[in-house]
Formats: structure tokens, C-alpha cells, sequence
């Protein structure tokens, strides 16, 4: 007898369609449909549109960590296919540990809601197909394991920006870990920026401890904050302080479960505090 399908495409309470992960019990972009949270929580945010127009040589790396459904690359995709005059390349590098859900999302009846038409469609097919695909100014390649060796087996200080978006700590606690964003932090090169949808105050510490700066992100659909972290603490618009210091001191869950000892008193010491 075969498994059940590990994915399925349902409706949110907005009425757009998600991406349900069965054995955890989560859904992909749950508040405003894939598309929408792809755009509004990693593609402005990270400002791909500006960073490729910034005049410079080297490609622009990105890191989509949680590939799921493909819609946050497809989003990114799109934004550089779209820059006719711009002849920086993006690349795109997405984790995950299978294609599954982004072959479901692939299907004629699920294609259009999470984003995926036009080049990307092609463009998504052939990576499922060869692991890799281009088009005109991007190259989008697939690194299919599980994390964080995957991210490991990347070149150090390459990313620019990072699209953090695997399932949630509870589902996924060792993908939030000081241990997963040393890594990270070491494939960041210098004026990279991080871009997820947890505002978890462990999520944040985490970050910090692994050599980020951190702060606040933009306000999500459902109420709770976003977090964005940067290798220089000048790249973010609002920068965790002093208060958020003082609540961190009163958090009943302040730090991920391999924090070391004494964290609370490096966090102190990080020159965003000072």
C-alpha cells in the first residue's frame, strides 16, 4: 500500500491557497497566499530591485533557505528576469529536502496560485529536472540534504541575502539553533542581510549569538514581527535595543536550547547595545 501524498494545496482563512505540510502540520505562507507573503515578506524587504541596479559586477547571491513551493525564488525570479537594463546576475541557491511540494505546485491546478508562470514555470520544471536552470540574468540552482550541511558545503562569504523560511521552531528546532546560524553567518559576506518570518525572541538570540546584527522586521498580517539580521548592524532600519534588552531579561523562553553559557551577558556586550 502507498504513503499518502506528503503535501496538499489548501485554503486559508483569506480564501488563498497554501502549501500544508502533513507531517508537520504547517502551512506555507498561511496569512496572505504565497505569492503576496513572498513579496511583501522577503522580495521588497530584501530590496533585490536596488541591489541588482547598484552598478556592481559580481552576481547578487541569494540563499532561499526552505525552498518548499518555490513561490519565494519565483518571486526574486521574476524581479530579475524583469530588469532589462540591468546586467548584474542574480543566483539563486534553494534548500530543502525534497522537490515534493514544489512539484504539487507545479500541477495546471496549482500553478498560477503560488506564483508560478510565465519563465518561472520553465524555470521550475528544469530544476526539478536537472537541478539547475538560467535565464536571462539569473541562475537558480537546487541544493536538495538536509541543513546545516547543506549550507556548510556552500563557499564562505558568498550570500548576500538570505530568504530564511524553513518550517517553525517547534517543527524544526535544530534549523533555529546558534549552531545553523553559525553557518549561515559564515556563508554571509560582508553587508549581507537575513530576512525571516519568526520574530521569536529565541530566534533572535540565536542570530545574535552567531555574529549577527539583528532587528526588527516589518509587522505580518497576523500581528507579530518579522525579523531581518545583517553582518553590519548600519543595514538595519530598526536595530533591537536597549528595551528589547531589558524584555529579553524577562523572556520566559530567551534563548534556543544550544545557547551557551553566559548569553545574556554577550548579547549585553554587542555594539548594537552600546
Amino acid at each position: 500500500m502507498s504513503e499518502p501524498p506528503s503535501f496538499e494545496v489548501v485554503a486559508t482563512r483569506s480564501g488563498a491557497r497554501a502549501m500544508l505540510d502533513r507531517r508537520t502540520g504547517e502551512v506555507m505562507h498561511p496569512l496572505g497566499g504565497p505569492s503576496e507573503e513572498a513579496r511583501s515578506l522577503y522580495v521588497r524587504p530584501s530590496r533585490i530591485e536596488q541591489r541588482l541596479d547598484a552598478g556592481e559586477s559580481e552576481p547578487l547571491v541569494l540563499l532561499d533557505v526552505g525552498l518548499g513551493a518555490g513561490s519565494n525564488a519565483a518571486a526574486a525570479w521574476c524581479v530579475s528576469e524583469a530588469r532589462v537594463a540591468s546586467r548584474r546576475q542574480l543566483h539563486i541557491i534553494s534548500f530543502d529536502r525534497t522537490f515534493a511540494a514544489l512539484e504539487l505546485a507545479l500541477s495546471p491546478d496549482h500553478r498560477e496560485a503560488f506564483g508560478l508562470q510565465g519563465t518561472v514555470l520553465v524555470a521550475s520544471s528544469q530544476l526539478i529536472e536537472r537541478g539547475r536552470t538560467e535565464g536571462v540574468g539569473t541562475v537558480w540552482r537546487a541544493s536538495l540534504g538536509e541543513l546545516p550541511s547543506t549550507l556548510r558545503a556552500e563557499p564562505s562569504a558568498s550570500a548576500d541575502i538570505v530568504y530564511w523560511d524553513p518550517f517553525s521552531p517547534r517543527a524544526n528546532p535544530t534549523l533555529w539553533n546558534a549552531v545553523t546560524f553559525t553557518a549561515l553567518r559564515r556563508a554571509c559576506r560582508d553587508g549581507a542581510t537575513v530576512h525571516t518570518y519568526s520574530g521569536a525572541t529565541a530566534t533572535r538570540t540565536a542570530l545574535l549569538l552567531a555574529g549577527f546584527a539583528v532587528g526588527f522586521g516589518d509587522v505580518l498580517t497576523s500581528g507579530r514581527q518579522a525579523t531581518v539580521a545583517a553582518t553590519r548592524v548600519d543595514d538595519l532600519e530598526r536595530p533591537l535595543d536597549r528595551r528589547w534588552l531589558e524584555r529579553l531579561s524577562r523572556s520566559s523562553a530567551p534563548f534556543p536550547e544550544d545557547a551557551p553559557a553566559g548569553g545574556f551577558e554577550r548579547i549585553a556586550g554587542m555594539p548594537q547595545f552600546q
